[in-house]
């Protein structure tokens, strides 16, 4: 027995599998592999974006349900069982292959993932109908979950169908509706079809759809340049990058709410907290109603003491250097 699993172990090695694997077994890595066996198997896709060794609630979910014998055997013949894993642990990136890492933030991209745990159910092909999380109440009780998700989907299905029947606006909106909350950068990717029929439909954009899409690809361009600043840690760069963004006139409401406040964090950064202050009160009154201008009166609160503390300590540095002068 110990020989057998030993030269598992080898040929896994000599083959560069990666079998460590936080679901444990019965769970792949391999996506095109998993979506052949579904379609073979006539199966769906669950597929698991997780941080195995930095993310509470995503341990959680797989020491309660995913790695339980219990959930494989209630999923066995529902799904082909895929974990995309983001660890940050450095011997835990390392078993990691580089195809393995772009593979997989491609894939987080693609389904619009922005938070972990993110579970999305998909038909063989990979496409979504549904998205979950963390479940409390173990294995039994988690799978009842992903069933009524499956009952959803069937019913997104049934109703794109029966969009796909109605005319003009009416079939725009039927069609919007049946896309349900998927996000919206999975639709685009996944449903291309279906948005063409929403805009064909629609030309005149009464549902405000195409514009919804248009102002999402816009924010993902945005975010991408303000990443390459980032990563150059070019403060004055990223704040150029923002301002362009915002004096093009393409942003509005909560999206120019979003980019208002990396410009305030910009600003926090370099130390200009006067001028972050300013343009946090402009982003607050962007989009007034968003979940997100709630929270801006404790930000503003931080900022303010990030200030006062600021200024404590220049006011310090000159007392220091008097105090260095006399003792001298």
């Amino acid at each position: 027995m110990k020989t057998r699993h030993l030269f598992a172990a080898a040929l896994a090695a000599s083959l560069g599998l990666n079998s460590a694997f936080a679901g444990g077994e019965g769970w792949t890595q391999d996506f095109e592999t998993a979506k052949k066996q579904a379609a073979e198997e006539k199966k769906d896709l669950l597929i698991d974006f997780t941080g195995s060794d930095w993310c509470p609630p995503c341990k959680a979910l797989t020491a309660q349900v995913l790695s339980k014998e219990e959930f494989r055997t209630l999923t066995k013949d529902k799904f082909v069982l895929v974990e995309l894993d983001f660890p940050r642990q450095e011997e835990n990136v390392k078993k990691q292959s580089d195809a393995d890492r772009e593979r997989n933030q491609k894939l987080l991209e693609q389904y619009g993932v922005e938070g972990f745990p993110t579970l999305i159910l998909t038909d063989a092909g990979g496409k979504p109908y549904a998205y979950t999380g963390f479940q409390p109440g173990g294995p039994e009780e988690y799978v009842k979950h992903l069933d009524e998700l499956r009952t959803k989907g069937e019913t997104m299905k049934g109703s794109l169908e029966k969009a796909e029947k109605s005319e003009g606006v009416e079939k725009a909106k039927a069609l919007v509706s049946a896309l349900g909350d998927l996000p919206d950068m999975a639709v685009t990717n996944f449903y291309p079809t279906v948005v063409s029929q929403i805009k064909e439909a629609d030309p005149k954009d009464e549902t405000g759809y195409a514009k919804k899409l248009s102002e999402k690809a816009q924010m993902a361009e945005f975010e991408a340049g303000l990443q390459e600043f980032g990563a150059k840690q070019d403060m004055e760069g990223a704040l150029g990058h923002v301002d362009k963004a915002l004096e093009s006139g393409k942003f509005s409401g909560e999206n120019k709410q979003k980019a208002l406040l990396m410009k305030v964090s910009i600003l926090a950064n370099m130390g200009k907290f006067d001028d972050s202050l300013k343009f946090l009160e402009e982003a607050k009154a962007a989009a007034p109603d968003s979940e997100i201008a709630g929270q801006l009166d404790g930000f503003k609160a931080q900022l303010e003491q990030a200030k006062a503390g600021a200024a404590g300590g220049a006011e310090k540095a000159p007392k220091e250097e008097e105090k260095e002068e006399t003792e001298k």
